[in-house]
């Protein structure tokens, strides 16, 4: 099976995340999309972060309908900070026979070399990536960034999104509509347990 792994807060799951996660799948031949919720996101540990549970239930709202989407509490059932390079290293253990794609926006490959251990991340998975609009990175920049990593980048194109999780929690927090920006079920549950109001 070939499976994507895609990682986040997800504090809330929106358009965008889904609309990256069905275009790795059909772009990239992915034959699962398998959502992975962030235990203790150590690059947020400045940030309060809704209680997992919530972040869960939304998730599983936001992928209700798409039999590719999984979804994975893996990170939530690990003490500590959530490390992708443990995760991978954990879905290698229980699907050794499993091609895993990595599914990130060109920022995070941007970052990657501050990641713990890139380099073991680039050996348990290829990386699909979602190009920025006009701009693609070089393979030589992608070497320049981590040694190897041009040979494990599979582009992603998808239509672009400007849709920033802060930016929907300061709107639930305020009353604003978020209708069209997550799936209706994840707005309702939003609503109906006021997740983001003081």
């Amino acid at each position: 099976m070939k499976l994507g792994v895609l990682g986040g807060t997800f504090d809330p799951p929106h358009a965008a995340h889904l609309v990256l996660a069905e275009q790795a799948r059909e772009l990239l031949a992915l034959d699962r999309v398998l959502w992975v919720p962030a235990g203790e996101p150590w690059r947020k540990a400045d940030r309060a972060i809704t209680p997992a549970e919530h972040r869960v239930q939304m998730v599983r709202l936001a992928i209700a309908g798409n039999e590719a989407f999984e979804l994975s509490t893996l990170e939530l059932e690990r003490d500590g900070p959530s490390y992708s390079v443990d995760t991978l290293a954990a879905l290698r253990e229980l699907r050794p026979e499993d091609e895993l794609v990595f599914v990130m926006g060109e920022d995070a490959l941007h970052d990657l070399p501050n990641w713990r251990e890139p380099e073991r991340i680039i050996e348990l998975a290829q990386l699909g990536v979602a190009a920025r609009e006009g701009l693609r990175t070089s393979p030589e920049q992608l070497d320049g960034l981590l040694p190897g990593l041009a040979g494990r980048v599979l582009w992603i194109t998808m239509p672009r999104l400007d849709i920033s999780a802060t930016d929907l929690r300061e709107r639930a927090a305020a009353g604003r509509s978020l209708r069209y920006l997550v799936p209706d079920a994840v707005a309702r549950y939003i609503a109906q347990q006021a997740i983001y109001r003081s």
